[in-house]
């Protein structure tokens, strides 16, 4: 029997076949150079447009690149110090003086419908650690001490108040037998920690910016949280126990009426650095106070947690005194262990994760 003649709509329907599978290639074309493989409806192009798949049975969402880091210009400025001297810092009062002791992957964003809608943004509810996660943030970082206090015994030994009574406007610190001392391991630290942080997003107060100055004094140090309305702040020391003793622990405030609403939060940022600080530098709680406490001391002798009005923690990462913790202290890379340990905490907080 001989062949059928094709009609008019057949020829049509022929063509517009041709079409549509030349546009499929030259999709294909695209979506492998951009990197794209497998059962794919939407990716993002350049621009942030979306090819059209030219169906929508049979196939699943693309999920959409995730956004860029932020820029250090954008996110890690630091902002004009606060205090009250040439430094323009505020400094860290000693928390021994009144004890006697004392890389996560980004979740991607899932892309338009398929029939290729435009990718929607990445959620602002980032995992902790991820570039972005902190944008928004602020957080106030206090290296303890500072390097030049011992050679200005009067300014640093008038009294201030402290919410509920005076104290020595700063101390001196400890040091390791070797004499490296507190102050220029609490910058060191604190340096790397706000590096960390502005990595995410952070926006970072130092309360103060070298290890040459003196002071301020521990109201000036609460204050600088406070103005900064800082979503976090930690005050970083080493501690000066008896040799015998070794390892960290965390200080939280105990309300004493005026700092009463950060008493809970502050006990949340706590715990979380504590057990961030644990895993993350493998340092055991203070045997001297963290191990009947939990790793977390409730204190209302600090003017830099009494006068606070944003969440605070100290942490004393360790005894300088004591012959095992100082070589860790003394080890630059166990000082970025340490921060990245206190940034993991932080951002846990912060997070919610």
């Amino acid at each position: 029997m001989g062949r059928p003649r094709a009609t008019w709509f057949q020829v049509v329907e022929a063509v517009e076949g041709v079409r549509v599978a030349r546009r499929h290639r030259r999709t294909a074309s695209t979506l492998l150079a951009l990197g794209c493989t497998g059962l794919v409806t939407a990716c993002s192009l350049p621009g942030g447009t979306a090819p059209s798949s030219g169906s929508t049975s049979g196939s699943t969402s693309a999920l959409a690149a995730p956004a860029p880091a932020p820029s250090s210009a954008a996110t890690g400025t630091q902002p004009a110090g606060s205090g009250t001297d040439t430094q323009a810092a505020a400094q860290a009062e000693d928390p021994t003086a009144a004890s006697g002791s004392t890389t996560a992957t980004p979740t991607l964003a899932a892309a338009g419908s398929a029939s290729g809608a435009t990718p929607s943004t990445p959620s602002a509810a980032l995992p902790a650690g991820v570039p972005g996660s902190l944008r928004g943030r602020t957080v106030v970082i206090d290296p303890g001490h500072n390097g030049n206090n011992f050679r200005h015994s009067a300014q640093i030994n008038a009294k201030v108040d402290i919410g509920n009574g005076t104290k020595a406007c700063d101390t001196t610190g400890t040091e390791t037998n070797a004499g490296f001392s507190e102050a220029a391991f609490t910058f060191d630290v604190s340096t790397r920690l706000a590096a960390l942080l502005r990595a995410q997003g952070a926006t970072v107060v130092l309360t103060r910016t070298d290890n040459q100055g003196v002071g301020p004094c521990i109201d000036q140090r609460a204050a600088a949280g406070n103005r900064a309305h800082a979503d976090a702040a930690i005050s970083v020391h080493g501690d000066g126990a008896a040799a015998t003793g070794s390892g960290f622990h965390v200080i939280v405030p105990h309300g004493i009426g005026s700092n009463d609403a950060i008493v809970a939060p502050s006990r949340r940022l706590g715990t979380q650095v504590r057990d961030a600080f644990r895993a993350g530098t493998g340092e055991n709680l203070s045997t001297y106070t963290g191990t009947r406490t939990g790793g977390l001391v409730a204190r209302d002798d600090l003017g830099g947690l009494n006068l606070s009005q944003v969440p605070k923690v100290f942490i004393e990462c360790g005894n300088m005194r004591n012959a095992a913790d100082a070589r860790r202290m003394t080890s630059a890379a166990w000082r970025q262990r340490a921060a990245a340990a206190l940034a993991a905490g932080i951002s846990r907080f912060l997070t919610g994760t």
